[in-house]
């Protein structure tokens, strides 16, 4: 092997070292931050001053009706709603595209499970998780709030709302094994750390 293939490949290797150690410290710095603020539906109701219980969007089916993970977030955000006194439901999601609705499906459930209709406020802009947390804070005048999505990804979205200033405590709706779980995973760290570094210059 030549002296400059070799510098090559040594140059390559720190560079993926440092960007694995990128990676590694980001995702657990973000879990750490805020591992301790997930909670059970039942100690719900001690969070006092709550704004919004937050249900991030997900897929929705080709007959327009939730996927098996919006359904469980809708599911336990309802549980959540019905352990709070005077909290409105903020239900954020992707609605704005043509020929795509998550909202209004979710909208629909929570009717059907209970929920006041005075009491659910629909996102159509959440198109992210950065912007259904950054929106809640700016758009809707969240300080504080309860998130309800599946625990992998609630994890980022409460570090989010950590470093937007907005006090967040967070319910996990894993109800189910959900098939591709795997990929989502691992796309998750790649999120985590992109919006580990996005949080770190914008608010």
């Amino acid at each position: 092997m030549k002296k400059h293939t070799k510098i090559i490949l040594i140059f390559a290797l720190c560079i993926a070292l440092v960007c694995g150690g990128v990676v590694l410290a980001a995702n657990v710095f973000t879990v750490n931050a805020v591992r301790e603020r997930i909670i059970f539906v039942e100690e719900a109701s001690n969070i006092e001053n709550v704004d919004y219980i937050l249900i991030l969007g997900c897929g929705v089916k080709p007959d327009g009706t939730p996927s098996d993970m919006l359904r469980d977030r809708l599911r336990r955000g309802c549980e959540v709603y019905g352990e709070c006194d005077g909290v409105k439901i903020l239900l954020s999601g992707d609605g704005a595209r043509d020929g795509y609705d998550e909202i209004t499906p979710m909208i629909n459930f929570c009717l059907e499970h209970g929920v006041r209709e005075e009491d659910i406020i629909g996102d159509r802009y959440g198109v992210s998780t950065y912007e259904s947390v950054r929106r809640a804070r700016e758009e809707f005048g969240a300080k504080r709030i309860l998130i309800v999505t599946q625990k992998y990804h609630l994890y980022r979205a409460m570090f989010i709302a950590q470093r937007l200033g907005v006090d967040a405590y967070g319910v996990g709706a894993d109800l189910h094994t959900y098939a591709g779980q795997t990929f989502r995973d691992v796309r998750e760290v790649i999120a985590r750390t992109k919006d580990f570094i996005v949080t770190l210059f914008i608010k």
